[in-house]
């Protein structure tokens, strides 16, 4: 291969979309059951009250950290029975995606990666703390993806008539 060759070569495998986890980790972690153990001689009816949030951080290079929130509220009648939050994040290499390709990347895809490490280390925090599992259900990341563009875009449309 000529070095012409070999260099149009390099530059059309960068242009290549490429995506790569680097490393998954738990940011923080917190658990507290403010009324045990008193609310472990009640009657256990629970209602489970979750928040779900993502951000992204760009890093060196073509690398970022995505970090997704889970933190669970769980009421036992009116008292609060236990609270749990785990910030389970990941690095990674991510480039050669248009913007709308990255946004949506950065927004949907990686958080789909991460929920199940979330979802576990959550579990296991609520079992150490003495109470039933939660085995949080599926979250479909891109219709929650969606759902925030389209209010970005609301919101957008209110702003410029409101000026």
């Amino acid at each position: 291969m000529t070095e012409q060759a070999n260099s149009g070569a390099a530059a059309a495998e960068s242009q290549n979309p490429q995506f790569s986890l680097q490393r998954i980790y738990v940011k923080d972690l917190s658990f507290e059951a403010p009324k045990s153990p008193e609310i472990f001689r009640q009657e256990w009816t629970p209602s489970v009250g979750l928040d779900l949030n993502t951000r992204q951080k760009a890093l060196e290079g073509d690398f970022h950290e995505v970090v997704l929130t889970l933190s669970v509220t769980v009421k036992n009648g009116e008292e609060v029975a236990f609270i749990a939050e785990v910030q389970q994040a990941g690095i990674f290499l991510i480039k050669g995606l248009d913007a709308a390709s990255m946004s949506h990347t950065l927004g949907a895809f990686c958080p789909n990666i991460l929920f199940p490490y979330a979802r576990e280390a959550l579990d296991s925090l609520v079992t150490r703390g003495s109470f039933p599992a939660l085995m949080l259900s599926p979250v479909n990341f891109d219709a929650l993806y969606a759902q925030e563009l389209q209010r970005m875009q609301q919101e957008g449309q209110a702003e410029s008539t409101a000026h």
